[in-house]
């Protein structure tokens, strides 16, 4: 089974290279680009599970290992 956390920051919290990528989108032009916000994917392979023991594991994983919890926020996609 295949599963995928996001990780990305808070709202509020200053996300330098988005802010870079986004200014440089418009300088080319891209003047429909308002904000960009960059973050993590973290792709998982694991033993054939349910779909909830599937999120609950991730979850834990991303609350204790892969996130911030102070500046980032996580999401857990399971197929």
């Amino acid at each position: 089974m295949k599963a995928k956390v996001y990780v990305t920051y808070k709202p509020g919290v200053l996300d330098p290279q988005g802010q870079t990528v986004c200014q440089y989108l418009q300088h080319q032009g891209q003047s429909k680009v308002r904000d960009v916000h960059i973050g993590k994917l973290i792709e998982f392979e694991l033993d054939d599970m349910p779909d909830a023991e599937a999120r609950q594991l991730l979850d834990e994983i991303g609350r204790t290992v892969l996130a911030n919890p102070v500046i980032e926020t996580y999401r857990v996609e399971v197929p």
